[in-house]
C-alpha cells in the first residue's frame, strides 16, 4: 500500500513523500494508522542538520506517535484492532509497533496523549536525581522536556525554579502552573537561586537544555552534596577551564557536587514481570498517560502548533528559528480533524 512520511533529504531540508508500505505485521508486531506524531526539537534538529553521529540522510524522523491498530501479529496479546495506543513511532501515516505500544485512556485527545513522550524523557530526572519532598529543585531549559521535568518535580512535593533565556517560554511555564521562573537574560540565575535558597544552594538542579554551558551553571546552582542531573544531550563544542567544575565535584568546601547523566534507554523497555527491576520506559509511560489523563501533568499551553504532515518544512524551520512561538509541534495525520 502507499502511505506518507517525513524526510530529511538533504541537511536542512525537510519533504513529505510517498512511500510503499507493507501492512502485514510480523508475527510480534502491530500495524498502525497513526493519528498524531510530535517532534523532539533537540533530537530531530540536530539529526536534521546532519550532525555526525545522529542520522544518515536521508532519513525519516520520528520520535513518538499515537495511532489506532489496524492489525496485529499471531503473538501480540496485549492490543486488539480498533485500539487507540501511543508508541515509539515514526512520523508517517502508517507505522508498525515493534518497540513499545501501550493504550490510550478514553477519552484523552490524541493530540494531547503524544506528549506522553517527551515526559516519558523528563521522568527519567526524576528515576536518576531522586528529589525528595520539600527539596528546591532549579530547572534550566524550558523546552518541553524541561517543563515536564519541573511539573513533575512540583507534583513530587518539590519546589521549584524554572529557568531560561526566552519570556515566551517562562510565560508557558507559568500557565502550566511553575510560579517561580528567572529569565537569565534579565536576572543572574546563581544570584536568583542565592536569594531563594538563603546562600544554601539547591538540592537538585537538572540541566534540561542539552548545552555543555547549562552543565555548568547547575554546578553553580546545587548546594552542598547537591545533584545536578544532565536530562538534555550536549551537541555544540565548549572550550573552557574545568578545574572549577572538579573542584565543585570533588572538594567538601566547594560543595562536594554530584553529576548524574539522565539518558531515557539506560532503563529496559518493558516492565520486569518478576518485580526485580523497578522502572521501565513502559512503566513511567504508564504512570504519565495516567497524569495526562487526570489533568494533573498540563499539556494545553505547551501546544504551539498542530499542524498537517504537508507543512512538515515549516513546522522544523519555525522550532529552528523562532523557538520563543514554536515550542509543542504535532503532527495530525487525521485528515478530517484539521477540517474542522
Amino acid at each position: 500500500m502507499q502511505a506518507q512520511r517525513v524526510v530529511f533529504s538533504r541537511p536542512n531540508e525537510v519533504e513529505l513523500e510517498t512511500f510503499e508500505f507493507d501492512p502485514t505485521p510480523g508475527p510480534h508486531e502491530i500495524l498502525l494508522r497513526t493519528l498524531t506524531s510530535i517532534i523532539s526539537a533537540g533530537t530531530e534538529l540536530a539529526c536534521l542538520t546532519g550532525l555526525e553521529g545522529w542520522a544518515r540522510l536521508p532519513f525519516n524522523p520520528g520520535y513518538g506517535s499515537i495511532g489506532e491498530v489496524m492489525a496485529v501479529g499471531p503473538e501480540v496479546k496485549e492490543v486488539q484492532v480498533g485500539d487507540r495506543v501511543f508508541t515509539y513511532g515514526k512520523h508517517a501515516s502508517h507505522d508498525k509497533a515493534r518497540v513499545l505500544a501501550l493504550k490510550v485512556p478514553a477519552g484523552l485527545d490524541p493530540v494531547y496523549a503524544v506528549f506522553v513522550r517527551m515526559a516519558n524523557v523528563s521522568l527519567t530526572a526524576l528515576r536518576v536525581g531522586r528529589p525528595e519532598l520539600g527539596d528546591r529543585v532549579a530547572v534550566i531549559g524550558m523546552g518541553l522536556v524541561g517543563n515536564f521535568a519541573a511539573q513533575l518535580c512540583q507534583l513530587a512535593g518539590c519546589e521549584v525554579l524554572a529557568i531560561d533565556l526566552l519570556e515566551a517560554r517562562l510565560e508557558r511555564a507559568r500557565a502550566c502552573g511553575l510560579a517561580r521562573t528567572v529569565n537569565a537574560q534579565v536576572t543572574d540565575p546563581a544570584e536568583a537561586v542565592k536569594e531563594w535558597t538563603s546562600g544554601k544552594g539547591c538540592e537538585l538542579v537538572i540541566e534540561a537544555g542539552g548545552t555543555a554551558q547549562g552543565a555548568l551553571l547547575g554546578a553553580e546552582l546545587a548546594g552542598k552534596q547537591g545533584e545536578v542531573v544532565l536530562l538534555g544531550s550536549p551537541r555544540a563544542p565548549l572550550e573552557t577551564n574545568v578545574t572549577d567544575l572538579l573542584r565543585r565535584i570533588h572538594l567538601w568546601q566547594h560543595g562536594c557536587v554530584t553529576f548524574r547523566g539522565a539518558h531515557e534507554w539506560r532503563y529496559p523497555v518493558h516492565e520486569d514481570p518478576q518485580g526485580f527491576t523497578k522502572h521501565s520506559l513502559e512503566r513511567n509511560a504508564r504512570i504519565l498517560l495516567r497524569l495526562l489523563a487526570e489533568g494533573r501533568l498540563q499539556v494545553e499551553p505547551l501546544l504551539t502548533h498542530r499542524l498537517p504532515p504537508e507543512r512538515c518544512a515549516e513546522a522544523y524551520a519555525g522550532l529552528r528559528d523562532r523557538p520563543e512561538e514554536f515550542v509543542g509541534v504535532v503532527f495530525d495525520w487525521r485528515k478530517e480533524s484539521l477540517k474542522r
